[in-house]
């Protein structure tokens, strides 16, 4: 199989006319909305306490600024997904859009906690809606083979580059402006994203209804679990309203598997998960997701709380993790993929995220940040942004058009929903090996206990190994002999 042929997802009778001006803005317009939409993750995580100084936040409502986000992004994502595939991929897009950057603002002006939190549970919402829109419009305007998996490469970067871009962004500007930018930031690159919307492909639309019952399952589902684990994180596995959200996450997703079993339109097309790649890329992708979010979580405690780093230091200290995701996922990634299987490219890089990893649990509250702080995180990058490409080109090949969106939010919904689980996981963890270490010297405490969180993520990365032995084409692509096909300026 060629690597042209490895993203076969739009029939060429579908496929749009070559314009190469207008394919490159469709590829900034895209790549600029999946970086909005992805760092406001993290974005905030560097400008927590100038939050709780200015608003009175307690501990546990801190918390939920980072985590409201996440229970509506990693809830709603499905949901979003086959919004697109019904009612038109463009304009459920620019809904998402409007949704996302009307939040912005309302965060932005909030003079309470409880304002700002809705205003975060608005923003995961409206990122829910456009994140899975905007990798099937991606597949829609771009035809299949080099073009398409070109804009694959710079879309799998978005969304590993994001989370760390969201760190150094959060830090500049938290010092030298104000916390309220971290939101504010997002209002002209979403107006800016919305006026160019109109170079994208809406693509052809699924004939069909809303699965109201899925949706509703899927949602609070996944809402529930985000919500109890994040809550065992906190209060710890015996709470009660953690037990409660749990459960209600067990009975909700149970039901959603047999809504979707005997639903004659159900959110996730009967077919998506028949391919055992697809379901091996989307595993993949929570395994790497829980272990990336984690890292960010310890290296900015790490950062601020041990060595004493203000906001703008810590963001810039992200800035080799950035360096590795861009030469992995921009470039490095495809050209192996171009003389190697994905079954290679994806264990290659999962080895180096688990060295780079391992050199993580080496860091010590007195140590030089080039003894491992800086040198892991290029490491770690190389790998994770290689096993993101090939992943999420993966996730969407072989899908029927009308399919697209279901398949983008199913790949999103795995690494949202598994940063969110691997983040209370690997730092309940932590706290565990920090207890056991106090009374003592606190930061020797807090180093190991990240420590441990960092090898606990490179098992993560170990076993997303594992499935991509099992699950990824083995297939090196075959020389290409029709040289006919003209380049695309992108």
């Amino acid at each position: 199989m060629s690597l042209q042929d490895r993203t076969q997802a739009v029939p060429k009778a579908a496929a749009p006319p070559r314009q190469d001006g207008r394919l490159g803005l469709a590829l900034l317009v895209i790549a600029a909305a999946q970086l909005m939409l992805v760092l406001d993750n993290t974005i905030v995580a560097v400008a927590l306490p100038s939050m709780q100084s200015a608003l009175g936040l307690s501990e546990s409502g801190l918390g939920w600024v980072v985590t409201a986000y996440a229970l509506a992004f990693g809830g709603l994502l499905l949901a979003g997904g086959r919004a697109g595939d019904l009612f038109g991929r463009r304009r459920v897009f620019r809904i998402g859009l409007v949704l996302f950057t009307a939040a912005s603002l309302l965060g932005g002006v909030a003079q309470n906690g409880e304002l700002l939190i809705l205003a975060r549970v608005i923003q995961g919402a409206g990122a829910a809606i456009a994140a899975p829109t905007a990798l099937s419009l991606l597949a829609t305007t771009f035809e299949a083979g080099p073009a398409r998996n070109k804009a694959l490469g710079v879309y799998g970067a978005m969304g590993g580059l994001g989370s760390v871009v969201g760190l150094l962004l959060g830090g500049v500007l938290t010092e030298f402006l104000s916390w309220r930018w971290v939101m504010f930031i997002n209002i002209p690159i979403a107006l800016a994203v919305l006026l160019g919307t109109g170079v994208l492909v809406e693509g052809d639309r699924e004939r069909g209804k809303v699965d109201v019952p899925g949706a509703f399952a899927a949602t609070f589902g996944f809402g529930a679990l985000v919500f109890g684990i994040t809550r065992a994180g906190e209060e710890g596995l015996g709470d009660g309203l953690t037990l409660i959200g749990l459960a209600a996450a067990l009975v909700l997703l149970v039901a959603f598997v047999a809504i979707q079993r005997g639903s004659r339109a159900p959110m996730i097309p009967r077919g998506l998960l028949a391919d055992r790649s697809r379901v091996g890329a989307n595993l993949i992708m929570f395994l790497v997701g829980a272990g990336m979010l984690a890292t960010f979580y310890f290296l900015t405690l790490y950062m601020q709380v041990v060595k004493g780093y203000e906001p703008m230091v810590t963001g810039l200290a992200y800035l080799p993790f950035a360096l590795g995701m861009g030469i992995a996922a921009g470039g490095l990634g495809p050209q192996l993929l171009a003389r190697f299987s994905e079954r290679a490219v994806i264990a290659v890089g999962l080895v180096v995220g688990i060295a780079g990893m391992v050199w993580f649990s080496f860091l010590a509250p007195g140590q030089n940040p080039l003894a491992a702080l800086l040198p892991a995180q290029l490491i770690v990058g190389l790998g994770l942004g290689m096993v993101f490409v090939t992943v999420t080109i993966i996730s969407v090949r072989g899908v029927e058009p009308q399919a697209t969106g279901a398949a983008s939010g199913l790949v999103n919904t795995a690494q949202q929903i598994g940063g969110a689980v691997g983040l209370a996981a690997l730092a309940a963890a932590a706290t565990v090996v920090t207890e056991n270490e106090l009374p003592g010297s606190v930061p020797d405490a807090l180093t190991t206990g990240y420590s441990y969180g960092f090898l606990l993520g490179a098992g993560l990365y170990l076993l997303a190994l594992v499935v991509a032995l099992v699950t990824a084409p083995a297939t090196a692509p075959q020389p290409q002999r029709d040289t006919q096909q003209p380049p695309v300026a992108l």
